[in-house]
């Protein structure tokens, strides 16, 4: 999986700062594509963070899009996002879905 590279750290440090987690998990998804050993293309993310509080779910991917707009704008491809608040957190699944399969792209 990832090593905590470049991208992935910076992710992380944008993610704290914004979002002050209580709970943050990045998962460098890059190895199940068709890219080179080593990429930082290819993210999920699980944010629990209280900011999430009485904020719609669309709303939520937009701050987390809009605190990574810079990895978004330079190399990272796809980024996959779980924002939950610590209630929710709490009282669901407290594990993050494994992502399917890379089909190849264009849907093959």
């Amino acid at each position: 999986m990832s090593s905590n590279g470049a991208v992935e750290s910076a992710i992380k440090k944008k993610l704290v700062e914004a979002f002050q987690p209580v709970h943050l998990q990045i998962v460098n998804e890059s190895f199940m594509h068709n890219v080179p050993p080593g990429s930082e293309t290819h993210f999920k993310v699980l944010v629990v963070s209280p900011t999430f509080e009485n904020v719609p779910l669309i709303k939520r991917h937009r701050l987390v899009n809009a605190a990574l707009s810079e990895e978004l704008a330079s190399g990272v491809h796809a980024l996959s996002i779980v924002a939950r608040t610590p209630d929710q957190w709490e009282k669901g699944s407290q594990e993050v879905e494994r992502s399917p399969a890379c089909r190849g792209g264009f849907g093959k």
